[in-house]
């Protein structure tokens, strides 16, 4: 007998006692929530046949015709454990790169019964306050800026490992360039603003930081030095870079929890793999399952 259905016998017995010894089944009812007729039917039911007539009643049995085929269920499955995708994207991703349509709830349904509807590190569920987003609509007028702070355990000597992963997304696209440095100063900085020029194929208008170290006056005086603009946010405000802040979140899902630090060329190799996919093949919620460099393409066609 299951844990389950032992808490099924002793609740319904505990409710049955408690209407015999108060000798007031209408109060019993009204306690516990249920109905007369309930009370006395499992009354009646445990005095006929004992305490497995108190056994919840097993649901209606699940109608094989209506499932998804075993094909289709093992690519959902090899979907959410290979990349940690949600539902929505899964159902994005089957129809954009096998032509099967399947629904949100369809793959949820895959998900429950695989046991896969959490994904390995939960997403928060307590309320947050609710800001009112910006976009830009033109690619480049404004590219946010930051800092993921890494850290790793190396496989050969044990000892933690800590790099730092800086991200650029931008605002009307939110196609990214990501590198890993191993130091975390003004000079990390300014070589990422040179990378991402050479990454981004339109002009660079504004670059958006927060007030780290890494983006004081060597940082933001290179930054003027290109013609690009350098802004600050508000102190405190974490939420005023909320694109680029969200996206470390989407690296700590969807790739770093997947992957083994080996050393920094590996590491390096696979960033640039996933950047790569996210650009280009990842299917972006923000987008309305479009990939950051079709709204890219988009946008450029509309200007010319």
């Amino acid at each position: 007998m299951s844990p389950k259905e032992l808490s099924d016998i002793r609740r319904k017995l505990r409710i049955i006692q408690h209407g015999q010894e108060s000798g007031n089944v209408s109060k019993t009812c009204r306690y516990f929530g249920i109905s007369r007729e309930t009370y006395y039917k499992w009354k009646k039911d445990y005095e006929n046949e004992g305490e497995s007539a108190l056994i919840n009643s097993k649901p209606c049995p699940e109608n094989p015709k209506l499932r998804i085929a075993a094909d289709i269920e093992a690519q959902i499955i090899h979907l959410r454990t290979t990349y940690h995708l949600g539902q929505l994207r899964i159902s994005w991703y089957m129809k954009r790169y096998h032509d099967i349509a399947v629904s949100p709830a369809g793959v949820y349904n895959v998900l429950k019964r695989n046991g896969l509807n959490k994904l390995p590190q939960n997403q928060r569920k307590r309320s947050m306050e609710q800001f009112k987003r910006y976009e830009k609509q033109v690619p480049g007028h404004r590219i946010q800026v930051d800092v993921k702070f890494l850290s790793f355990t190396d496989k050969s000597s044990g000892k933690e490992v800590k790099r730092f992963q800086y991200t650029a997304i931008d605002d009307a696209t939110r196609a990214r360039a990501l590198k890993i440095y191993n130091k975390h100063n003004q000079s990390c900085a300014i070589q990422f603003v040179d990378y991402i020029r050479s990454k981004f194929p339109f002009r660079i208008h504004t670059i958006q930081t927060d007030n780290g170290h890494e983006f004081q006056a060597q940082f933001h005086w290179h930054c003027e030095d290109l013609g690009i603009r350098h802004v600050y946010i508000k102190k405190a405000s974490p939420h005023l870079n909320g694109k680029v802040e969200r996206s470390h979140l989407t690296d700590q899902q969807e790739f770093y929890q997947l992957l083994d630090y080996t050393d920094d060329i590996d590491i390096n190799k696979k960033l640039q793999e996933w950047e790569n996919f996210y650009n280009c093949h990842r299917p972006n919620a923000a987008l309305k399952g479009k990939t950051p460099y079709e709204i890219l393409r988009e946008r450029l066609q509309s200007k010319t």
